[in-house]
Order: C-alpha cells, then structure tokens, then sequence
C-alpha cells in the first residue's frame, strides 16, 4: 500500500465513530484503487486500524465485490443461488467460461476479463442475475451475454 493511501486510510478512520465501522470504506478504497487487495495490503491495514488481522480478512473475504486476487478489467460475477441456479446459473458460468476459454477465477491472458460464481446478487425475481464490475444485469441470457462481452471487446479495441 502505498503512502496516499495510507494517510487516506487514516483520515477516513478519523471520520467514523468505531475503527471497525471505517473497516469496509477502507477495503472499498484499496479494491477501487488497486483492483484487488492484496494480502501485505491486509496486513498493513490491521496495523493501522489497530484490527485483529483475522478480522480484516474475513470481512474482505465476506463480500463479492471485493476480491483478495487480481482480477481482470471487467470482474464478471455469476450468480448461483437456488433461484438463479434453478433458471440457468450453471449454464451461464459454463457458457461464459468457454467464451472467454478461461476457468472460474482465472483471468483471460489479456488482463481484459476474470470470472467467479457468487452465492448472492439479490436478484431473485429477476433471476438469473450476473454482476460485471459494478453492474448489474438481471433476467440475463446467453444471447445477452454474448451482447455484454462483444460491446466490452468493441469499446477496448
């Protein structure tokens, strides 16, 4: 972490009532600036919060938006919950997977695209859901994926 963010770190701290209650704007700031958190970054955090380190990695290890690995340009999520599941989860993970000739967790050689399945994006009525960065898509198809990807690809070219 460098040292912007560490005193960017601290006055945030300063500005909530409970070092704990600044935990999760502090892991939002290092994923927005370093696209991830690393572990080193999680440690240093624990130090300047004065926060157990176990209770630094397990809330960054609780939410989906935050991800403890590189990940690419665009991080799709799909989620797998029962709903999302039950309407076609499963195919989306594997169809996208294929797509984009990578596994679950892995990043496409050229950094543009990550993938992981997600327990929850709250969308169980309009299931099934995905997550690309921080959009939301819902009542997603294949055809509409394959739309997301081809106007990701077309805009980064």
């Amino acid at each position: 972490m460098d040292n912007k963010a560490k005193r960017h770190i601290i006055k945030l701290v300063s500005r909530f009532p409970s070092k704990e209650s600044a935990l999760l704007p502090a892991l939002a700031l290092l994923q927005k600036k370093y696209g991830y958190i690393a572990e080193d970054d999680l440690v240093e955090l624990s130090e300047i919060m004065n926060l157990p380190e176990a209770r630094v990695f397990s809330t960054a290890s609780f939410y989906s938006m935050l991800s403890l690995k590189k990940t690419g340009r665009y991080h799709i999520q799909v989620c797998m919950n029962v709903v999302c599941s039950l309407l076609n989860g499963a195919s989306l993970l594997s169809y996208i997977s294929e797509k984009l000739g990578i596994r679950e967790g892995e990043v496409t050689p050229d950094g543009l695209f990550s993938l992981a399945s997600v327990e929850c994006l709250g969308s169980c009525g309009y299931a099934p859901a995905i997550q690309i960065n921080m959009e939301h898509y819902e009542n997603i198809s294949i055809e509409k994926v394959d739309g997301l990807i081809e106007a990701i690809k077309k805009k980064e070219r």
